[in-house]
């Protein structure tokens, strides 16, 4: 582990930073300074602000999902967010990323 980086579990569905693996259900474990958690953070958050948005949009029947600038937004975070964790991650994190595909 880089020295002035500690131990994070990352929650990808609930968006959750744990420094602990026994508070809640966690899937990727990662490294990180307290400026790449910020950044961490930041995404998850613009992805939640996002998802506000989409709640509101689902109730419009007509307007459909893949011409939604709002899902756009989110899977583009998603996106960032899986990145950073794969830069961040154990092997294990990397490894099922890589499985994924799309990254």
């Amino acid at each position: 582990m880089e020295e002035g980086k500690n131990v994070y579990y990352i929650a990808i569905e609930t968006g959750e930073i744990m420094r602990k693996p026994t508070v809640s259900p966690w899937s990727f474990k990662i490294y990180a300074s307290d400026e790449e958690i910020t950044s961490l953070r930041e995404l998850f958050d613009a992805n939640y602000s996002v998802e506000i948005g989409n709640f509101l949009r689902a109730h419009i029947p007509y307007r459909e999902y893949h011409k939604d600038s709002g899902n756009d937004q989110y899977d583009d975070h998603l996106r960032k967010v899986y990145q950073m964790i794969y830069e961040l991650g154990d092997e294990e994190a990397k490894q099922h990323i890589e499985e994924m595909g799309d990254f």
